[in-house]
C-alpha cells in the first residue's frame, strides 16, 4: 500500500491524527500537491485546527487561485457561526474509526442515485457522516448540514423506510466520492424488537422486500420521479469537506 493509499485510509477510518501525519509526510516528498493540500486542511478542520486549517487552504489558494475546495471551506472557516458548528461537532468525524467494521445483515456499502451537481458531489470526503431521511417514499442522503446529495436505490430504500418506520436507527458514511459516483457506508445502530429476525440488509436481491409472512416480492414497481429542485434547495452552510 502507497503512502497516499495509507493517508486516504486513515481519513477513511476516521483516523485523523494518523491521516495529519501522513498527508504531511507526502508534502515532504510533493510540497505542492493540491490533493494532499486539501486532505490536509480537512484533517485539520475535524480535529479543530482552524488557522492551520485555512493557512493550508491559503496555500492551495496560491497554487490554484479557481479550487473550488479552498474557496468554499476558507470562506466558512472565517464565518465564526460555522467555526462554532464544527468545533461543536467535530466528534461526529473524529470516532468514525469502527464505522465501517461490516457485519453481515447490518452494514452495506450502497452507491446513491439521482446524484446532485458535481460541484457538490466534489467537495465529499472519506469519513464524513451523512444524514439519511425519508420524503417522498425515497431515502433521502443529505450532509451534516441538510444538503441534498442523492437517494438510495430503491429496492434498499423501500426496505428501511419500512424498518425506519418501525424503530430501527441507522447512521451513514462517506465511503468514497467522485463527480459520478458516490458511495455510502450504511451501518444499523438499533433494530426494533419487533424486527429482531429482520436483518437490514439482504444477502440476495430477490428475497422478500414486505417484512410480512405469507407476502411475497413487489411486482410491477414504478420508480417515482424526483423532485429536481431538491437538488437546489440548499441551506447557507455547507458541509466542509
Amino acid at each position: 500500500m502507497t503512502l497516499k493509499d495509507k493517508a486516504i485510509e486513515a481519513m477513511l477510518l476516521g483516523n485523523w491524527q494518523n491521516a495529519t501525519s501522513l498527508n504531511k509526510s507526502l508534502l515532504k516528498e510533493d510540497p505542492d500537491n493540491i490533493d494532499t493540500l486539501n486532505r490536509l486542511a480537512y484533517a485539520f478542520t475535524v480535529l479543530g485546527k482552524f488557522k492551520d486549517a485555512k493557512s493550508i487552504y491559503r496555500k492551495v489558494l496560491r497554487l490554484d487561485n479557481l479550487n473550488q475546495i479552498a474557496i468554499r471551506n476558507i470562506k466558512r472557516l472565517s464565518e465564526v457561526s460555522v467555526k462554532k458548528r464544527l468545533k461543536n461537532g467535530a466528534s461526529n468525524f473524529r470516532y468514525v474509526n469502527h464505522a465501517f467494521l461490516e457485519e453481515t445483515g447490518k452494514t452495506k456499502i450502497i452507491s446513491l442515485v439521482n446524484l446532485a451537481p458535481p460541484k457538490i458531489i466534489g467537495l465529499l470526503t472519506a469519513g464524513q457522516s451523512l444524514i439519511i431521511c425519508i420524503k417522498r417514499s425515497k431515502i433521502f442522503v443529505q450532509d451534516h448540514y441538510k444538503q441534498y446529495l442523492g437517494v438510495l436505490p430503491d429496492d434498499i430504500g423501500r426496505r428501511l423506510i419500512k424498518l425506519i418506520k418501525g424503530g430501527n436507527q441507522y447512521t451513514a458514511y462517506v465511503k468514497s466520492a467522485n463527480e459520478h459516483n458516490v458511495t455510502i457506508f450504511i451501518k444499523e445502530v438499533k433494530r426494533a424488537s419487533r424486527y429482531k429476525d429482520h436483518p437490514s440488509f439482504l444477502q440476495t436481491s430477490d428475497q422478500d422486500l414486505n417484512l410480512s409472512k405469507g407476502k411475497g416480492k413487489i411486482k410491477n414497481y414504478k420508480k417515482p420521479k424526483v423532485d429536481y429542485n431538491e437538488r437546489d434547495h440548499f441551506l447557507e452552510d455547507e458541509d466542509v469537506s
